[in-house]
């Protein structure tokens, strides 16, 4: 599907959130500034957080408790390698209560708990890119493929409502 602005990552992020339960991990992909973070903070808006909502790049781990839910949100682009997610002890946020939301997965090997839900976001071919990182911001569009890992995350994105503003991929 096309993501043509912020707002449409936003909405994506708030449907994605009407869906969720703890315990599931998501796997966002692309490369920078592709709209990863922006998604994060259209979840997060919609599942009540008010503050503000940065990629954790340089803290590795960003946790949110909010409707009942903890929510941690990892960046792992800044790892030279796997061995750093075995090392930095984050296996104890992966216990199953908590949503863990994952930029960057494939920085942390074979480390890290599988996905239920991958999501990959990139731009349009020849569109530029975006290099202020928030997706759609100077009108790139975005595409979107969204799929279910595992049989917990393929029965949440059966719920799954795509906004109005997401178009379907030509």
């Amino acid at each position: 599907m096309s993501l043509p602005d912020q707002a449409a990552t936003l909405a994506l992020g708030a449907a994605i959130a009407r869906v969720l339960q703890p315990g599931l991990v998501i796997y966002l992909s692309g490369d920078l500034g592709a709209g990863k973070t922006t998604l994060t903070r259209g979840l997060l808006r919609a599942l009540g957080h008010t503050g503000p909502v940065k990629s954790p790049t340089y803290t590795l781990v960003e946790l949110y408790v909010i409707s009942g839910y903890s929510v941690y949100h990892f960046d792992f682009y800044r790892f030279n390698s796997p061995e750093e997610w075995h090392d930095a002890g984050l296996d104890e946020h992966f216990d199953g209560r908590a949503i863990c939301l994952v930029e960057w997965p494939e920085k942390a090997g074979g480390y890290l708990p599988a996905a239920d839900i991958a999501i990959e976001l990139g731009g349009e071919p020849g569109s530029g890119g975006d290099a202020v990182g928030d997706a759609g911001q100077h009108g790139d569009t975005r595409q979107v493929s969204i799929k279910g890992c595992s049989e917990r995350g393929t029965t949440c994105l059966s719920e799954l409502r795509i906004p109005p503003t997401a178009s379907a991929s030509p």
